[in-house]
């Protein structure tokens, strides 16, 4: 009867959560099959921690933490072999990202062309809503960083994103003077909904 209970409670936690980090994960690394990949192994260390995990203050905060790791410890891994890739002249993406609007893409875009941590600040803030120092507590950096990476990603992006345009010239974590840009939705831009396949197998133990 417990283990069924953790299987429940598991099941919610997933449910409630999975898409916004699929998502979040999608905009960071701008790769729907990454995204899904990353979530899938940090859903798993959840699932096989969840006694754990489930104590945390902020469990979904922990899942995104793993899966960025999960993500970045791959691309370190796999670097040497896209560049080969990229210059044999075959397509290095491995996914098509269906059903954006072109602004969005636009965004996508911009923010794969900035370093991963200024990306991943700018993502929480904007996307997900976080606080300067939540965001601290999630990378495990000081709130200097956070701000530093906040306001060198917005310089970065004001080239190709109007609404950072008007901030380039802010102090470092200065709030935004313009609305929030339209970054992409916390969802999974995909056809299929990779988020209930996996919570299903994690749940049936398939």
């Amino acid at each position: 009867m417990a283990e069924e209970a953790e299987s429940i409670d598991f099941a919610g936690f997933y449910t409630a959560t999975a898409t916004r980090v699929v998502g979040y994960l999608y905009v960071v690394l701008g790769s729907v099959a990454e995204a899904e990949d990353a979530a899938q192994e940090a859903y798993t260390r959840a699932w096989l921690r969840w006694n754990k995990v489930r104590g945390y203050e902020d469990p979904e905060a922990w899942v995104r933490t793993v899966g960025f790791r999960v993500a970045m410890s791959s691309w370190r891994k796999t670097r040497n072999r896209l560049s080969a890739h990229r210059t044999s002249g075959a397509d290095a993406s491995g996914a098509h990202v269906p059903e954006m609007s072109p602004d969005r893409l636009v965004v996508v875009e911009a923010l794969r062309r900035i370093p991963a941590e200024q990306r991943r600040a700018l993502v929480l803030f904007h996307l997900l809503g976080l606080t300067v120092a939540e965001i601290a507590e999630e990378i495990g950096a000081p709130v200097g960083t956070v701000k530093a990476r906040l306001s060198r990603g917005r310089k970065a992006l004001a080239p190709y994103v109007s609404e950072f345009a008007d901030d380039e010239d802010a102090p470092p974590g200065a709030a935004s003077s313009s609305p929030p840009p339209s970054l992409p939705s916390a969802s999974v831009p995909s056809s299929g909904d990779p988020a209930a396949r996996f919570a299903k197998g994690m749940v049936s133990g398939a």
